[in-house]
């Protein structure tokens, strides 16, 4: 064992540079070494890739990867590369020739991570591709997307398993997410047909972020204050709708600040650019709807805002953790006014045709309006919703900080 751990370590190094695991990609690489299957739920941040990067490295086959976003496939495709590691991704927009060039190279080992989107696995010219290709393991990142109690639903991922049976060999299926309540933890093992599958989740907690709520009849006052004390830093504010972004980066312009949007009416060079300035700290400010972010490799956001209050629990707490992703200290905030339950409560009837999915949303967004409304500690809301048992307050949330403060005042009689 203590062998194995050592050779683990040393291709960390050789093809990560880093010295040591972080909380429970060990594990989680032991598991699928061992050819068998893991749900693994880290937080954002956590080295999700690597835990399937480093064992896939380690086997035979070409490791395929399913992602739900093309910004996504690319940016991990290309981090590859740029290690020597033979990484690609397809595209529905690629040329025939350069979606040919992709498949050949893997069939004749000179790819060893095929990024694809959930819908690729439903296309016949795919399907007798993969028949012929040796594929040893399927890594399912964003796996909530498969569970219909998830956030981010997308029938698109049910896929996955009617792919897998038609394979001539049964690959490994290992399956990442960043935000799973134990219910979603356990519909995705099912509709993955998985079961048996190991499940590891390393905790939820990001004690470096700091998390609080405004309630605010002027919202546009609050974000500009907020803003004149965080000038020299890297944010992201989100809002609920596309009419909103184009609103509230406007303000920001007239208020002379460098700002820029992403949202999915833009066109995607648009997005790509937008998106490049940010990670390269050309400009600080993004405003941008949920589209925006998933996988973003952007260390040093220091503060992360929701301009409206988002639709549940999972989406806000996946969102605001693109703060803080290098371990300092970081500001979540939330700005809350009422008008915000009638937006959502539109969305989700005008989004979801189903009855239960609808009854179900609905039930996710009543916790999302508690958690705007409690008076008791953030964090330990937001854990326990994900199912964390919680000590004392965290001292390290809007709510707690307020308390200490009218401590103080009653103490001193002020």
């Amino acid at each position: 064992m203590m062998q194995e751990n050592n050779k683990l370590k040393t291709a960390l190094q050789k093809y990560f540079g880093y010295d040591s695991f972080r909380s429970g990609q060990e594990e989680i690489i032991t598991e699928i070494i061992e050819k068998r299957p893991v749900l693994a739920v880290l937080p954002t941040g956590a080295g999700k890739s690597i835990c399937f990067q480093l064992p896939s490295l380690l086997m035979e086959g070409v490791t395929l990867v399913v992602s739900p976003l093309i910004s996504l496939m690319k940016d991990q495709a290309e981090a590859l590369c740029a290690r020597g590691i033979k990484a690609a991704y397809l595209d529905s927009s690629m040329s025939g020739n350069a979606y040919g060039k992709i498949l050949y190279d893997t069939l004749n080992g000179n790819c060893k991570f095929l990024y694809v989107a959930p819908e690729r696995l439903a296309n016949p010219q795919f399907v007798s591709f993969a028949r012929k290709a040796a594929i040893s393991m399927v890594a399912v990142d964003e796996a909530h997307c498969v569970s219909q109690w998830g956030h981010s639903f997308r029938k698109d991922y049910y896929n996955i398993p009617r792919f897998i049976d038609c394979l001539p060999h049964k690959p490994l299926i290992a399956a990442f997410t960043a935000t799973a309540t134990a219910e979603v933890r356990r519909d995705i093992i099912s509709k993955l047909h998985i079961e048996g599958a190991k499940t590891v989740v390393t905790g939820f907690d990001r004690p470096n972020l700091h998390f609080s709520v405004k309630r605010s009849a002027d919202k546009e006052r609050t974000l500009l204050d907020f803003l004149e004390q965080h000038s020299k830093e890297s944010g992201i504010i989100y809002c609920s709708t596309r009419k909103r972004v184009e609103t509230v980066t406007a303000l920001l312009v007239r208020h002379g600040y460098l700002a820029l949007r992403y949202h999915a009416g833009l066109t995607s060079e648009e997005r790509e650019f937008n998106q490049n300035c940010f990670v390269r700290d050309q400009v600080k400010l993004i405003v941008a709807t949920n589209a925006f972010g998933m996988g973003i490799d952007k260390a040093d956001v220091r503060f992360v805002i929701h301009y409206n209050m988002p639709k549940d629990i999972e989406s806000y707490y996946q969102e605001a953790g693109r703060a803080g992703r290098d371990g300092q200290k970081a500001e979540c905030l939330l700005l809350y006014d009422r008008s915000d339950i009638a937006v959502n409560t539109y969305l989700i009837g005008h989004d979801q045709p189903d009855l239960a999915w609808k009854e179900h949303e609905l039930q996710l967004l009543d916790k999302m309006i508690t958690y705007c409304n409690t008076s008791a500690c953030l964090r330990n809301y937001l854990l326990q919703y994900f199912g964390e048992k919680t000590g004392g307050d965290c001292g390290n949330c809007g709510n707690c900080s307020q308390r200490a403060n009218v401590s103080w005042r009653r103490f001193l009689n002020l």
